[in-house]
């Protein structure tokens, strides 16, 4: 890859990373609701679980939906139902001092699974791979896309956990957090306003 094309997919990386979708309403979410500390294994499964699906999209598993168009429908409607529980679930949380909550922020495992169903992230992977990913040395070349992808997509994420710390103080009137914790459920679902404009076309 030269100088040129890693500045632009650098430049890809962060902006995708740092605006708003999915991964980083939960974040700010998580953030205000759990701390820094308990958030950072969401944060590192984010990154983690990102890499690896841009590594199997750039292997081959971006081809297979092409081929199969219902696997790719099946996978962002699932993610899409998956979303709006975790919508839910976010609109329902509650700040665990000087409260009992059996509420808990993602696990590494489970923010890693997540991207799989994440259709901003499937998008970033396919974008990243088709137009970033220099076909010489192909194998070699997705693996150093993904990796660069984890390094610049960690503290990208990493700056809405911390703008949910900061606001924490903020959010210590119950009243207030609740009204916070259903504005980012509602973002959360309006994230899905391109599925769901599909499927009424579909319909």
């Amino acid at each position: 890859m030269n100088a040129e094309l890693l500045v632009a997919f650098i430049a890809f990386a962060f902006v995708t990373s740092v605006t708003p979708g999915p991964n980083n309403m939960m974040l700010l979410a998580s953030g205000v609701n759990f701390g820094m500390r308990r958030s950072l294994p969401h944060m590192l499964g984010i990154s983690i679980g990102f890499m690896i699906l841009v590594i199997a999209v750039g292997l081959g598993l971006g081809q297979l939906f092409a081929q199969v168009p219902m696997l790719y429908n099946v996978l962002r409607y699932a993610g899409a139902a998956y979303l709006l529980y975790l919508a839910w679930k976010i609109a329902n949380a509650v700040a665990p001092e000087g409260q009992e909550t059996s509420a808990k922020p993602f696990s590494f495992l489970q923010a890693a699974a997540f991207q799989w169903i994440n259709p901003k992230a499937w998008v970033m992977a396919i974008g990243a791979i088709t137009t970033y990913t220099p076909h010489e040395n192909f194998t070699l070349n997705v693996v150093l896309i993904a990796a660069l992808f984890a390094l610049v997509n960690c503290p990208s994420v990493g700056l809405w956990t911390v703008a949910g710390r900061l606001l924490r103080n903020w959010l210590s009137n119950p009243r207030v957090l609740r009204g916070f914790n259903i504005s980012m459920a509602l973002l959360l679902a309006a994230s899905l306003y391109p599925i769901f404009a599909d499927l009424k076309g579909i319909l």
